[in-house]
């Protein structure tokens, strides 16, 4: 796939001091790209930081109240124009610079999706507890669809946009990783892990995802896996 262009989906809530910042590293990333940014109900001064960035390149999409990071995914779906699909969290915890290593095996037609694994590469050590939550929702997923994931909950993942538009994809919040994971599977889609590097931050610095995300996505690994495709 020689002159890939690729979509960079960015959700967004609540990321005022990161958004303007993780937008800037997007586009200074070497690929052609489009940029989605969807800004799912924020309540603090996001709408201003991107109207402040609005471009040619840039697509926003704007809507109250918060619905989710799944919610905010499945709006920016029809308006892909890329070959192939980033989702990119907004709040700098992963590497734009990387986008390389996320896309190759794509690129070499070898893969339809790439997960990057936080577990293998260059990490800042984060919590103990949201490991071991990531280590049984892997460890559930992968005996349910036969596979060796390491990282389902990834925030660095890349689809041939193909691929991304035959999903069925219903959960609204963070259960949307799992249900992700269930629909490639079930689909038999060539999955590869990668690792990237990851800069996890504390609740201090705005992390969101809590322990009431792990029965979420749960509740969506397992509606995904048996659900008809």
């Amino acid at each position: 796939m020689a002159g890939e262009r690729l979509t960079v989906i960015i959700p967004v809530y609540n990321e005022e001091k990161t958004v303007g910042e993780i937008i800037r590293q997007v586009k200074a990333e070497a690929h052609q790209k489009q940029i989605i940014v969807v800004n799912d109900g924020s309540t603090d001064n996001t709408e201003s930081v991107l109207r402040s960035l609005a471009d040619s390149a840039l697509v926003v999409i704007s809507y109250s109240p918060n619905q989710g990071k799944g919610h905010a995914i499945r709006q920016a779906i029809p308006k892909i124009t890329g070959d192939i699909v980033i989702i990119q969290d907004a709040d700098l915890e992963y590497y734009p610079d990387e986008y390389g290593l996320l896309i190759d095996k794509i690129v070499q037609g070898k893969a339809d999706v790439v997960y990057g694994t936080r577990f293998v590469g260059s990490h800042r050590v984060f919590y103990f507890y949201h490991f071991i939550g990531n280590f049984i929702l892997n460890m559930i997923a992968n005996v349910i669809l036969n596979a060796t994931l390491s990282d389902l909950m990834t925030g660095a993942k890349a689809f041939r946009t193909p691929v991304i538009k035959s999903l069925k994809l219903y959960a609204n919040r963070f259960g949307i990783e799992t249900e992700i994971t269930a629909e490639i599977f079930r689909r038999k889609y060539r999955v590869y892990e990668v690792p990237v590097s990851y800069s996890g931050r504390t609740y201090e610095e705005g992390k969101k995802i809590t322990w009431v995300d792990f029965f979420r996505s749960l509740f969506w690994l397992m509606r995904a896996s048996f659900r008809k495709i």
